[in-house]
């Protein structure tokens, strides 16, 4: 499936579901996404961790909707509740599955997403591995001199940002040097098409959304 389509999917999803009062269908997506990330072979270790993280904030949620709220306090603390689910199982069905590289392919090509934010945004994604190994090599480095950089330290995080300046500095040339020139007409080595099938999912997707949320008398 197209990235650019699966994301659009899941933003009409997550709108639609935060103006929606029904339990069973925020269950339901969870139940559909986890049948999903199932059969694009995700660990069972990370669907337990989807459901431990938000377990606190759901539940912190939860006690004040029920504690505090006006109304049927019950039925809109379990709203709630199994919202934050819907929210994290559905969007896991992208951020599991999706490749960046591919997702900033098809903004760029087939919805025009301007290059140099596309190619910015993959120079930003792939430079967090070696950021976070400088900031390894930046807290070694202090506590050489005696000086301990906690994680809180703001020296830690200047001396990182420093760095990062200058690596994109560096990045700049680098893409200038291959070519690379802003609003310029470019070729693609890697196509990612929008196929009649990617627009077949959607309205699919969308029609048993407004099925699930107004014709079936669930609760």
């Amino acid at each position: 499936m197209n990235p650019s389509i699966k994301l659009l999917l899941l933003f009409i999803i997550a709108l639609e579901i935060s103006f929606t009062t029904i339990i069973s269908l925020n269950i339901a997506l969870v139940i559909l996404a986890t049948l999903y990330l199932l059969w694009r072979r995700t660990s069972l270790k990370t669907l337990g961790w989807l459901l431990i993280v938000p377990l606190l904030p759901a539940i912190g949620l939860w006690s004040t909707q029920y504690i505090n709220g006006t109304g049927d306090n019950a039925q809109m603390a379990w709203v709630l509740f199994t919202r934050i689910y819907a929210f994290v199982f559905t969007g896991a069905t992208f951020t599991l599955t999706t490749d960046i590289l591919e997702l900033a392919d098809a903004l760029e090509q087939n919805w025009h997403l301007p290059a140099k934010f596309a190619y910015g945004v993959l120079a930003a994604y792939n430079l967090v591995p070696k950021i976070q190994h400088e900031v390894k090599v930046i807290r070694m480095a202090g506590l050489m001199r005696g000086q301990t950089l906690s994680f809180w330290s703001p020296k830690l995080y200047f001396k990182a940002i420093l760095v990062s300046i200058n690596w994109s500095q560096n990045l700049a040339q680098a893409m200038q040097s291959h070519g690379f020139v802003e609003d310029a007409p470019r070729t693609h080595y890697r196509h990612v098409p929008l196929r009649a099938s990617d627009w077949s999912i959607l309205v699919i997707g969308i029609g048993l959304l407004q099925i699930g949320a107004f014709a079936i008398p669930w609760r």
